[in-house]
């Protein structure tokens, strides 16, 4: 079903046409979406062998393999599984890779779903887990114990925007044999392509920049040549498949995703310079900024930045960020992100155990979406006002 594009294309043509080829299905531009269960064989012998492309829906269907395609393209992967959310990209390379007694390194900024269930069912499964500090750079080989099989990242940090310098990391990882993982959601391959610097396994919440419109459920997860057969297998185990419809729905953002990017990318800096010089802001936790602790690595390793960034409130606690959020008009209070309009949610950190939290005030994190900047600036000085005479 795929056609291979120039890997040397711009971003906006490799988005369009990646994981598809017209001509291998009547000429039609987009892939078909295929709702199957049961896929018939020729005769007995083919079915006993099970030698032939398609076997049964969890296996795959030219329309998961048209998204799987495309994110190979994008991640430069040796294959990518497709899952129904992006918890699902975490928790099945995880159980993949994990046994009991094994010993996992997760960043201690984390997404919370992902400590949740690392302190839930892993732990019950006999894994031992340790938070790093998304600040430890070299230092994270003292904390890499002869049992340690998997180093979790995520860069930034989910709600604080700490950067972590990743290939120092792999370079350590790798040294004791244990398999990198990062969450790439906030960047996207077209940002950052984790396999590139040597990470094993690249995870993306498809929920967010790739669907784009805040109406679907889906994860990715692509592996580089030593991970892919071991990850594909733990997706067929765990039966952990994908709708059709929801498939084709993130197949088709993705053709937009960059273009989309783009706009994200420059009203929240523009929003971010913007708040970094407003009295009741005490910081802009934003990598793209030259006032990041950050930033330098950011530049070093990234080629853009998404739309997700937080402030840290100057001073006050739930009553000021509850004052702030309830004053906004244009953005909505919900979780998620990545889709065309934009969110803000006070940022809970009490789960934290090793890294730092900013301690002035609230921490708010905001999804800039597709609206004019200068509304969403407006809005922005409204909860600032209230958060100020809270």
């Amino acid at each position: 079903m795929s056609k291979k594009t120039d890997p040397q294309a711009g971003a906006n043509t490799r988005l369009a046409h990646a994981g598809n080829d017209p001509h291998a299905f009547f000429g039609f531009v987009n892939p078909p979406v295929v709702h199957a269960s049961t896929v018939l064989f020729p005769d007995a012998e083919t079915m006993a062998s099970r030698k032939q492309k398609y076997t049964y829906g969890t296996r795959g269907t030219p329309t998961t393999d048209a998204l799987a395609d495309a994110m190979n393209e994008l991640e430069g992967a040796a294959g990518t599984v497709v899952v129904p959310s992006g918890l699902a990209a975490v928790t099945v390379p995880l159980l993949g890779f994990l046994s009991s007694g094994d010993h996992v390194l997760i960043v201690d900024s984390v997404y919370h779903p992902t400590r949740h269930f690392a302190d839930t069912m892993l732990t019950r499964l006999g894994v031992e887990v340790t938070y790093y500090d998304p600040l430890v750079g070299p230092g994270i080989a003292a904390l890499l114990q002869p049992n340690t099989k998997v180093v979790f990242t995520e860069a930034p940090g989910s709600g604080t925007f700490e950067m972590q310098d990743i290939p120092t990391i792999v370079a350590a990882a790798h040294g004791r044999d244990a398999v990198v993982m990062m969450d790439n959601t906030w960047a996207t391959p077209l940002f950052y392509r984790p396999l590139d610097h040597g990470v094993d396994i690249s995870i993306q919440a498809a929920t967010k920049y790739p669907a784009g419109h805040s109406d679907i459920l889906l994860g990715t997860v692509s592996a580089n040549d030593a991970c892919w057969e071991r990850l594909l297998a733990a997706h067929g185990a765990l039966g952990m498949c994908a709708a059709p419809d929801d498939v084709y729905q993130v197949l088709r953002g993705l053709r937009t995703m960059g273009v989309r990017l783009e706009r994200h990318q420059q009203s929240a800096l523009a929003l971010a310079r913007w708040l970094e010089g407003q009295p009741g802001v005490a910081r802009v936790l934003h990598p793209g900024l030259e006032s990041h602790p950050g930033h330098a690595i950011w530049k070093r390793d990234f080629s853009g930045a998404s739309g997700l960034f937080s402030i840290v409130l100057a001073g006050g606690g739930e009553k000021q960020a509850h004052a702030f959020l309830n004053a906004l008009d244009i953005f909505g209070l919900g979780y998620s992100w990545g889709g065309y309009e934009s969110l803000a949610v006070h940022v809970q950190l009490t789960d934290r155990k090793v890294a730092f939290a900013p301690q002035e005030g609230p921490v708010i994190r905001l999804q800039i979406g597709l609206e004019d900047v200068e509304d969403l600036q407006a809005d922005l000085a409204r909860g600032l006002t209230a958060a100020a005479g809270a």
